[in-house]
């Protein structure tokens, strides 16, 4: 009898770097090829975005890159990124076998946000949250609803969002 592995060694993801201005590109570079190349086993990673102008805020820049890595990647480089509180940007990770996936977001003035995410995308609340939802004061229940769903990170990147259409992607691997 063989031991089936439960969990996925390795998923994809997206960085989104909604708004950052010109000097900080390179250090966002930076940031994302030390995080790969610490958990790369086989070569360093070296990142080189694309940077395009964001139309939602005159003077700031934009990138958009695809990644390969072990699973807890995504938390990996939004964490790296949060070293510059003036970026907004977005990191997905992918669920992949037995592990659900992450969107990580960050807003200057709010700070990150983090949810899990079903295969398709959909933000999920655990049923130990709702549990405590039920018990909480009706008239807070959609402003906690909306903390969950990362409702204001979501409402504060839109504009941003739709500024990356078109945007060339590249692919960084985080895999050896």
């Amino acid at each position: 009898m063989h031991a089936s592995p439960q969990f996925a060694d390795s998923t994809t993801g997206v960085v989104y770097v909604h708004a950052s201005p010109a000097a900080v590109c390179p250090h966002v570079e930076w940031a994302l090829s030390s995080t790969l190349s610490a958990i790369s086993s086989s070569r360093p990673a070296e990142v080189s975005l694309r940077w395009q102008a964001q139309p939602a805020m005159p003077g700031q820049l934009r990138a958009v890159t695809n990644w390969v890595g072990p699973v807890g990647t995504g938390a990996r480089l939004a964490n790296a990124l949060r070293s510059w509180p003036v970026l907004r940007f977005e990191v997905t990770e992918d669920a992949s076998d037995g592990v659900d996936g992450q969107r990580f977001s960050h807003v200057p003035q709010l700070g990150m946000w983090s949810g899990s995410t079903s295969a398709n995308g959909d933000i999920m609340v655990s049923e130990m949250r709702l549990r405590g939802l039920m018990d909480a004061d009706p008239g807070s229940i959609t402003a906690e609803l909306d903390n969950m769903l990362g409702t204001a990170w979501d409402d504060a990147l839109e504009p941003y969002r739709s500024g990356g259409d078109g945007a060339e992607v590249t692919w960084l691997r985080g895999v050896g």
